[in-house]
């Protein structure tokens, strides 16, 4: 059976390409290329590569011609590095080892997307307490105690990861750590992402906060979390 992180987490209009191995050759757009040469080791324009081939695909399956996928080049550095979609495709984009993926949807029935994938390990000494509330702590707490099976803080901190995803594209501003209130349903494999500042206007509506989806495939230390937030465009 065919083994999925993402796929299936967000709506019928997002199209969600996975990759858990690099190909041995890539086909990228010349800009593309050019800036995959310039990526530093041969691990991050593996990384490059397949994730932008993951956008290409998921491209063409949404029915739109596949474009090169660069990093915009305004704005804060923090900003820098956020995709640039062709005119019309929302998506996102995430990679971390054995794993790249990449979701589009067309913007008229998406407004936003976000996707996150990281290691499915415990978070590194003192870096909880830097991305999350004490209220988010407790409820850490909690769950190792009555699902101690998974690496709860990794899974919160891909949550956050996946809401400023979302989040940028609609602002064009930060959204700090502490900014959103991550509360995860253990049971259900779902997130719910309290703004603690204004919420993003979309089609005239505010949006006070995000909803997500959770995966987990295999054991802490040797498994891959994945996360995954769409916000629907209003009807208007």
């Amino acid at each position: 059976m065919r083994r999925t992180l993402l796929a299936g987490l967000l709506p019928a209009p997002v199209e969600v390409v996975e990759a858990f191995a690099d190909p041995s050759a890539f086909e990228l757009f010349p800009e593309e290329r050019a800036l995959m040469e310039r990526a530093g080791s041969a691990e991050r324009r593996r990384e490059f590569a397949t994730v932008r081939m993951c956008a290409h695909t998921a491209m063409l399956r949404l029915g739109v011609p596949a474009a090169p996928v660069l990093p915009c080049e305004e704005g804060a550095d923090w900003a820098r590095n956020a995709p640039r979609w062709p005119r019309g495709v929302v998506g996102a984009m995430t990679h971390c080892q054995g794993y790249r993926a990449a979701a589009v949807a067309r913007g008229g029935a998406v407004a936003s997307v976000g996707i996150d994938a990281e290691p499915h390990a415990s978070l590194p000494t003192g870096v909880q307490h830097a991305v999350t509330s004490p209220e988010e702590r407790r409820a850490l707490a909690g769950l190792a105690r009555s699902h101690p099976e998974a690496a709860w803080d990794r899974v919160l901190f891909s949550a956050k990861e996946s809401v400023f995803k979302a989040w940028f594209p609609l602002t064009g501003r930060w959204l700090g750590f502490e900014d959103c209130e991550i509360a995860l349903d253990a049971d259900r494999g779902t997130f719910a992402a309290a703004l603690r500042v204004p919420g993003p206007v979309v089609a005239g509506v505010r949006i006070d906060g995000f909803a997500g989806r959770w995966r987990i495939l295999g054991r802490p230390g040797q498994g891959t979390v994945g996360t995954a937030v769409a916000v629907r465009a209003p009807a208007v």
